[in-house]
């Protein structure tokens, strides 16, 4: 099922760990994006953990499953796709998001798997990061892309302004 008239799309490739997939889900609830799973979760999307993370909003999650990346594309043409991974060939904030695109991120151990990021090279984002940690969490990661692609979006001119 595709959904129409969203103005922000995430996706997660076989996430792990339901906490984040609760508190992901909890910021799309918050800023009316739609999530995206792609391939089977290693838990069950109805598990205590992930409705005590996504807490009470959990029900009002805009929530589309898919099969594979196959069957994701299949049911996605003409989309705008994001890879987020830690060797991203844009930061972030080069990205320019329009409404409707996907950010895509994967597993929180493995990452998106090599044949799409090889394939969507050109598309892979990264935030910056030292040398001194391994990864991001996902769940904050995705939050911050989010707001970033929100502060794109919605809010072209600065409201706030310094004496």
């Amino acid at each position: 099922m595709i959904i129409e008239n969203n103005w922000l799309n995430i996706a997660l490739y076989k996430p792990q760990i339901p906490q984040n997939t609760g508190n992901i889900g909890r910021t799309c609830v918050g800023l009316n994006i739609a999530l995206h799973i792609i391939g089977k979760p290693a838990f069950f999307l109805d598990d205590k953990a992930v409705r005590r993370a996504g807490l009470d909003y959990w029900e009002y999650l805009k929530l589309i499953q898919y099969d594979s990346f196959e069957d994701f594309f299949k049911k996605n043409p003409d989309k705008n796709f994001y890879f987020f991974t830690k060797k991203g060939k844009h930061l972030v904030f080069d990205v320019s998001f329009h409404k409707s695109d996907f950010m895509i991120f994967g597993q929180e151990t493995e990452g998106l798997p090599a044949w799409i990021l090889e394939k969507y090279e050109d598309f892979t984002v990264q935030f910056p990061m030292s040398d001194q940690v391994r990864s991001f969490n996902l769940s904050n990661t995705v939050a911050s892309a989010s707001f970033e692609a929100y502060r794109q979006i919605f809010s072209k001119e600065p409201r706030c302004q310094k004496r």
